[in-house]
């Protein structure tokens, strides 16, 4: 396994994110969150609110403006990794602050139900449900309703996966755009990568399993391409897509293969493998690699969220 230097230096540092004691993951992944830089709150506007779900329940969404917003901007909905089982509105707030800064958006952070208390299809209801939001109060939220684009890492990027399908075969808001960072979409576990990495950092084979596992619930029978996207046999018709993956990532091939599928369906997609990561290793933000991964990324989101029409 090659690993980038700088990466690899890095390594002593790192929580312990793994989920097999998932208490405690979750409490590290909030210390993590909690030390993350955020640009001062005098550049971006931030709000919380609580969306009516599509099951009954509130779902708490942060908003993030740039101040002195002259006409209606593109929106970004930003769903938060931690394999469907951890993660909240804290954990993208950072992320979320930053995005609205450069890219001059107003961004969007769901903080979504988890598993396994909340097994599928609650997460993606909440998203579901926060989109519609969005397109419904464009005028209030100062937003084009023409530009709401998805960006969700890992878990994350297999509920915005899921979300792109979702709205094309409901007739939802549209999309106009995709980004998905090393997005886990597919439960059979069963790619090079996924049978490889079996003692990464942050993230590894076990941790896969027990994902699935929660997030499905025990579900017996098929699984819904809507919980594992992989699984769709019609990727067509879905919004352009940036994709990036993590060299030494269990969850790498599958975002290759469904990168891969976009293609053959004709969906026009940009990928990007960054040579010498592992999961979540863009958190080491002053390694060059991750320096370039989010330059790429936001370059990736101004083109995505401003079509050329």
């Amino acid at each position: 396994m090659y690993l980038d230097p700088e990466l690899a230096a890095a390594l002593p540092t790192l929580p312990d994110l793994h989920i097999h004691d998932l208490a405690g993951a979750r409490a590290r992944m909030r210390e993590l969150a909690a030390g993350a830089q955020r640009p001062p709150r005098g550049e971006v506007i931030v709000a919380d609110h609580e969306v009516l779900g599509m099951d009954g329940n509130c779902v708490p969404v942060r908003v993030c403006t740039p101040p002195n917003v002259t006409g209606p901007l593109p929106a970004l909905l930003l769903l938060h990794g931690g394999g469907f089982v951890m993660g909240d509105l804290e954990t993208v707030t950072a992320q979320a602050m930053d995005l609205c800064t450069q890219v001059h958006a107003v961004v969007v952070g769901v903080g979504y139900r988890l598993a396994p208390e909340h097994p599928y299809p609650a997460a993606l209801h909440d998203c579901e449900a926060v989109l519609r939001w969005i397109a419904s109060e464009n005028d209030g939220l100062g937003v084009d309703a023409a530009r709401i684009g998805v960006y969700g890492m890992s878990a994350g990027g297999g509920l915005a996966a899921a979300l792109t399908l979702l709205t094309r075969d409901r007739g939802g808001p549209p999309l106009c755009f995709q980004l998905l960072d090393a997005p886990e979409v597919d439960d059979r576990l069963d790619t090079t990568s996924m049978r490889t990495f079996g003692d990464t950092p942050l993230w590894n084979h076990g941790d896969a399993v027990l994902s699935w596992r929660h997030y499905l619930g025990g579900r017996d029978g098929v699984v819904p391409p809507y919980a594992a996207p992989a699984r769709a046999d019609d990727l067509s018709g879905l919004p352009p897509a940036y994709v990036s993956v993590y060299e030494n990532d269990p969850l790498r091939d599958e975002g290759l293969a469904y990168a891969s599928g976009l293609l053959n369906a004709g969906v026009s997609v940009e990928l990007h493998l960054f040579p010498g990561t592992f999961h979540r290793s863009a958190t080491i933000t002053g390694a060059a690699v991750s320096r370039r991964q989010a330059a790429e990324t936001v370059d990736a989101l101004r083109r995505g969220l401003n079509p050329v029409r």
